[in-house]
């Protein structure tokens, strides 16, 4: 480790569904306020997709405007690395039904299974590919539809989480730009902390599973809430110190969205001011894979990166997963 992955981000793109859900909203489905929600969580609203929407669909959106930005021809992409937890399906993979509605017709590509850290870990891999010298564009998509797998008989998480999908273009970078290094890291004896019981080889769907509404998000808040602060800080310090900087070095701060008080918790640990701060949980929600993608895109639209900017992404997810990137922002 420590060691340059010639690899950058070229561009950019999100997508989140149309329609809008309130706290207000929320009070009319479950026992919960506006207050309630705002003051544990940070959230005043979310994003929720259709009927009919998946997270392909939300994926391939954001590719699309990412794709139109750069003025990228779809056969151009040489690969696609999907993160979700959500795919449409178990198989075919959300990457192969984004590649034919792209028409990207040279891309091979994957889904990536690491719940929050999804994207930090999606963004890694794609990263070798270009770094090793045999991909030129890849496409790293972040997208989840976490209201497929929500209870809404279950106040404490249905509040949590919304739709949304974020996309970001890697290309070969030079020695002073792109990711600098990655560190992440999976403590699986925290799995049974935030799961879903059913539906896998373990818990087939039968009437039985579905009645125990065992095909929903299974969370325990207080284990996941401590777990998360204590090694999103401990990871993004290792990062640092490893080559050679200090958070005083940092322009930028993307984590992952889950929840305003493991954000500032996180932040007063580094000593990183709130400006160095991305924070858009307010607005989306926990989109789970989509949440560091659509911070980076809020990011670049707020004009509050430069380029040669030193970036940390942070995020912990189920599993437990960790993810932690390094960059030298490139435009």
């Amino acid at each position: 480790m420590g060691h340059r992955i010639a690899a950058k981000i070229t561009g950019v793109a999100g997508h989140v569904p149309p329609r809008t859900v309130t706290n207000l909203d929320i009070e009319k489905i479950v026992d919960t306020n506006d207050e309630w929600i705002r003051t544990r969580t940070g959230i005043r609203e979310r994003h929720y997709a259709g009927p009919g929407v998946a997270a392909s669909h939300l994926g391939t959106e954001a590719a699309k405007k990412l794709l139109e930005s750069k003025a990228v021809s779809p056969e151009e992409i040489d690969m696609i690395v999907v993160a979700t937890v959500t795919p449409d399906m178990f198989f075919p993979a959300a990457a192969c039904l984004i590649q034919d509605r792209l028409g990207a017709k040279k891309a091979w590509g994957f889904d990536l299974s690491a719940a929050c850290s999804g994207f930090a870990y999606a963004l890694t891999v794609g990263a070798q590919f270009v770094g090793a010298g045999t991909h030129n564009k890849v496409l790293v998509i972040g997208t989840d539809v976490m209201t497929s797998i929500l209870d809404f008989k279950d106040r404490a998480t249905c509040v949590l989480f919304g739709d949304g999908a974020g996309a970001v273009l890697l290309e070969p970078a030079s020695d002073a730009e792109g990711i600098i290094d990655f560190a992440h890291d999976v403590d699986g004896s925290g799995g049974c902390n935030l799961y879903m019981p059913a539906g896998g080889s373990l818990n087939p769907a039968s009437a039985e599973t579905v009645e125990k509404r065992m095909h929903y998000v299974h969370q325990e808040g207080a284990q996941v809430f401590k777990y998360a602060v204590r090694r999103m800080s401990e990871l993004a310090v290792e990062l640092l110190e490893r080559n050679g900087f200090t958070s005083r070095d940092l322009a930028l701060v993307v984590p992952h969205q889950a929840n305003l008080r493991i954000i500032r918790a996180m932040q007063e640990r580094l000593g990183v001011d709130d400006s160095k701060v991305m924070v858009n949980i307010d607005r989306f929600g926990n989109t789970t894979a989509a949440t560091i993608p659509l911070g980076l895109m809020d990011a670049v639209n707020e004009k509050r990166l430069r380029k040669g900017d030193l970036v940390l992404l942070i995020a912990v997810g189920a599993g437990y997963t960790t993810g932690a990137v390094l960059m030298r922002w490139a435009y």
